[in-house]
Parts: C-alpha cells; sequence; structure tokens
C-alpha cells in the first residue's frame, strides 16, 4: 500500500481516482487545488503525487517544481489532450509520466503501479555493480553517481539510465526505453522519451560528465563506451 495524493480541482476526478486507487489497495489523499496539495505533502509522507495541471492556487507545474525542489517524489500528470506543451514541460520539471484525460481509471492505476515499481529498491541479495568509466549506479539504494558526486535522478530517469548503463555500446531504441521504463503496453511518444534523456544529460553534465548518452539518429540512445570520444558540437 502507499500513499497517493490526488491534486484536481474537479470533485469527480478525485471521487473516480480515490475509488480505483482505494481499490487498489492505496491510502488516498486529495486536494482540491495546487497550495493545498503542497501543504499535504509537506504535512504528511506521500509515495506518490497525481497532479491535474491546470488547478487554482498554483497550477501542476507550479507544484511539480516546488516538490522537485524538496525531493524526489514521484509525480504523474493529469492532461488534456491539447497540453502537449505542458505535458513536455512537465516532463522537462521531472515528471515520471502523463495520463492524457479522459482516461480509464485502470490505466491510471496501471501508471501508478508502474511508476512505484521504479521506486522500490532492488530485492534482497547480491546486486550486480553497474558501472561504466566513471558513472556508476547503486541498484539497491537507488543513487547515481559521476566520479563520485551523487546525481539526483527521478524514477523514470534512474530506469532509463539504468537499461542503457546494463548493455554499453548497444543501441536502445525509443520502444525499447519505454518498455524497459515504463513496461509494456504504454503508449509513450518518442518527444516524452527524448525529453527525459535531456534531463538526464544536464544532470549528468551538471556533475562534470562530457555527455555518455549518445544520439543515434532515427534510431534511439546509447551509452558511450569507456574511451570512445565525447561528441563535438552538434552531435548530440
Amino acid at each position: 500500500m502507499a500513499t497517493i495524493l490526488v491534486a484536481d480541482d474537479d470533485g469527480h476526478i478525485r471521487e473516480v481516482l480515490r475509488y480505483a486507487l482505494e481499490r487498489a489497495g492505496h491510502r488516498v489523499l486529495e486536494a482540491a487545488d495546487g497550495a493545498q496539495a503542497l501543504r499535504l505533502c509537506a504535512e504528511q509522507p506521500v509515495e506518490l503525487a497525481l497532479l491535474d495541471i491546470l488547478m487554482p492556487e498554483a497550477d501542476g507545474l507550479e507544484v511539480c517544481r516546488a516538490l522537485r525542489a524538496r525531493g524526489r517524489l514521484p509525480i504523474v500528470f493529469l492532461t488534456s489532450r491539447t497540453d502537449e506543451l505542458d505535458r513536455v514541460l512537465g516532463l522537462e520539471l521531472g515528471a515520471d509520466d502523463y495520463v492524457v484525460k479522459p482516461f480509464s481509471p485502470r490505466e491510471v492505476v496501471a501508471r501508478v503501479k508502474a511508476v512505484l515499481r521504479r521506486t522500490q529498491p532492488a530485492p534482497a541479495g547480491p546486486v550486480p555493480a553497474l558501472a561504466c568509466g566513471p558513472l556508476g549506479l547503486d541498484l539497491e539504494r537507488r543513487r547515481c553517481t559521476w566520479s563520485g558526486t551523487e546525481v539526483a535522478l527521478t524514477a523514470t530517469e534512474f530506469a532509463l539510465l539504468q537499461a542503457l548503463l546494463g548493455r554499453p555500446g548497444k543501441v536502445f531504441t525509443r520502444d525499447e526505453l519505454v518498455d524497459r521504463a515504463y513496461g509494456q503496453g504504454h503508449a509513450i511518444t518518442d518527444r516524452t522519451i527524448d525529453s527525459h534523456v535531456r534531463r538526464i544529460r544536464r544532470k549528468l553534465a551538471e556533475a562534470g560528465a562530457a555527455d555518455p548518452i549518445e544520439t543515434v539518429h532515427g534510431v534511439g540512445y546509447r551509452l558511450r563506451e569507456p574511451g570512445q570520444p565525447a561528441p563535438g558540437p552538434g552531435e548530440r
């Protein structure tokens, strides 16, 4: 069971999601606006937030930005079909996933389950070391480091980097990365994966990395193997 915050100014949507999530075994907190959502997250332990983008007081993007400043709480956006720009901006701010309205409550529960699964520590027992040069992932503690400097990743970013780091040099198509990060059967656009990769690159660059992720145009991405030269201008 996880504690899920549902923040949406539509009371009917909150009621539908509460019923579906509680049936799945979760505890649900409700917020009718962004300010209330932030108060609840500050007052109680929340393990995932479902945020509507268009809310009074503070919209979902503002709430996401504030929550990201506090830590790594998994975030899933609830958006309309016409909000593509806001969806991309939300991903750039660090959201893990989004669900497009009108949605099936079953789909929302499945997305929540997938994101929560990515935040769970690795099972007990020997954990294989994932490292490539100065880049390393601690699967048990869900920590990423570059030359010893910790890099704060969202659950989805961690899952994507884990896939790339598991096979340095292998070219992963965007569809393969969707399956690794979200699980099979999720309809995720190429632009979503590109947004996540841009954030990973930016965070690694802030830790001193010279972009270890290479774009293979028309195909997808791969992690550069040790000794492979970093990209020149315009080669990303």
